[in-house]
Order: C-alpha cells, then sequence, then structure tokens
C-alpha cells in the first residue's frame, strides 16, 4: 500500500488519546481525516501535523448524527479519497450522568440536592452519553465502512474501557455503553470478515484527559478518594500516557503483524483487570 492510498479517518482526534494516534498516523505517511465537533481542537492537531509534513483536514462533525457523519464522509472523499482505516475514538462521559453515591440513598428518591443517585439523574443526559459512545461509533462504521467492504481491504479500530469488562461505579450510562462496544466490536469483525475487513478495540485503563482529571485530582492537585481506589486496583500504581497505546494501535492496524486479528479487545490497562485489589 502506498502512502497516498493510506487514509485515515479518526474521530475524537481533537481528544487527548485521538490526537495522538492522529500525529503518530500522519508520521507514517497517513493522511488523516481529523472529525469531531470542536472545530478549534481539530486544527490545533491539523497544524501539528501539517508542521510535521505530514496531511491532514480537520471536518467539525457529530458522529452521532447520520446526516453529519455522510456529510463528513463526501469531505474525505473528495479530499483523500475512500479510507483505508477508521479510529472511532469519539465518545467521553459528562458529568451530570454520574452519580455521587456508590450505592442505593433513600434520599435520591426525594430529590435532595447532596444526594445525586440513578433516580435522580436525568434521563436526556443519560442518553446522550450512549449515543455519542455507542452511536457515535456505529454510524461511523456504517458510513465509512462500506467504502473499506466494497474496496475489500480496511480496518476499523474501537475505543473501548474498562466498563467493557466490568461496571464501574458512579458511571452507569458510560459503562452500558462501553459494554456495547465491546459486543459491536465482536459483531462487526465476525459480519465484515468476508469483506477483508478487520474490526478490533483497544481498552484503555485510567488514562487521564481534561474531564478526567476534574474527577481524579482535588484542587489542590491531591488525588481524589475515587483515585486512590484505582491506583489500589492498578498494580503498575499510576495512570496511562496516550503515548502509551501507540504500539498497540500500530500492531492492530498492521495487515502484515496482525492480519489473522479480528473481533478482539486489547486492554492497555497497567494491570487493572488482572488485580482484584486484595
Amino acid at each position: 500500500m502506498t502512502n497516498t492510498e493510506k487514509v485515515a479517518v479518526v474521530t475524537g482526534a481533537g481528544g487527548t488519546l485521538c490526537s495522538e494516534m492522529a500525529r503518530n498516523l500522519a508520521g507514517q505517511g497517513y493522511q488523516v481525516a481529523l472529525l469531531g465537533r470542536s472545530l478549534d481542537k481539530l486544527r490545533a492537531v491539523e497544524t501539528d501535523i501539517k508542521n510535521a509534513g505530514g496531511l491532514a483536514i480537520s471536518v467539525s462533525t457529530d458522529v452521532s448524527d447520520e446526516v453529519s457523519v455522510r456529510a463528513a464522509h463526501t469531505v474525505v472523499l473528495s479530499k483523500f479519497g475512500a479510507p483505508t482505516l477508521l479510529i472511532n475514538g469519539a465518545g467521553g462521559n459528562q458529568m451530570d450522568a454520574l452519580t455521587n453515591t456508590t450505592e442505593f440513598d433513600e434520599r435520591e428518591l426525594q430529590d435532595e440536592g447532596s444526594v445525586k443517585g440513578f433516580f435522580n439523574l436525568n434521563m436526556a443526559v443519560f442518553q446522550s452519553v450512549i449515543d455519542i459512545n455507542t452511536m457515535g461509533t456505529v454510524i461511523p462504521s456504517f458510513v465509512f465502512g462500506r467504502d473499506m467492504a466494497a474496496n475489500k481491504r480496511g480496518c476499523i479500530l474501537n475505543i473501548a474501557s474498562m466498563n467493557s469488562y466490568r461496571p464501574l461505579s458512579k458511571v452507569g450510562a458510560y459503562g452500558m455503553a462501553k459494554a456495547g462496544i465491546a459486543n459491536f466490536t465482536q459483531w462487526l469483525a465476525a459480519y465484515l470478515a468476508p469483506a477483508g475487513v478487520r474490526v478490533n478495540a483497544i481498552a484503555p485503563g485510567f488514562f487521564l484527559n481534561e474531564r478526567s482529571r476534574q474527577i481524579m485530582f482535588n484542587d489542590d492537585g491531591s488525588e481524589t478518594d475515587r483515585a486512590q481506589r484505582i491506583m489500589s486496583h492498578t498494580p503498575m500504581k499510576r495512570f496511562g500516557e496516550a503515548p502509551e497505546l501507540i504500539g498497540c494501535m500500530n500492531w492492530l492496524i498492521s495487515d502484515e503483524a496482525a492480519g489473522f486479528a479480528t473481533g478482539i479487545i486489547v486492554p492497555v490497562d497497567g494491570g487493572f483487570l488482572a488485580s482484584s485489589g486484595v
């Protein structure tokens, strides 16, 4: 495959993890289409790529909306041609979808402000978290995966989570969505195998981004109780760094190195899943 034939679409490309992936792909000779809601964040990544001699375009896209993704698809085809790689990295959580308690509390039935439990969450926000994470993976796969199926080659890489393996407290909507990503990855891998398209997922452990820093650290820089509990279950006793996902990404997208790997979800988690904390 020549460099001009390597076209990557990266959703959520303005985020901490996927921006790192996008820059690395551009360095390998991919033409990279950066998709996401915030054009300012995308353009910052685009500038980094171009300054390093790579090719990239930024396309403002709501990945949970089919019309928006189809519009982005038209732009990508006109600028770069059919994609050979899709990384579904768009997603995330919302603070209003998190409970502040890990178990039922009678006070949530009276909508007492100090307790935010399952029964006084905003269901519209809950659903929006599911939409951005699940349909935000399904729709780009539906739109861009069609090109790969037609050309009988390509790779789709989804972003799963520790929530894909086990439910974590407080994040019901996000956990439900990421469990769905693991299932969908396996389903789509089996479905697209006859078309020569491989589908896999990376499941990052606890990596820091703008949103998670608010959850993991107090204003004085000390770790919150939640961060301390995570560390107690993480044998490596630290958070992951975005560059530590790149090796796994490059293995999974390589037809030479991983040509027989499809339908797998690979954890990169500092040992979190291996430790019960006991």
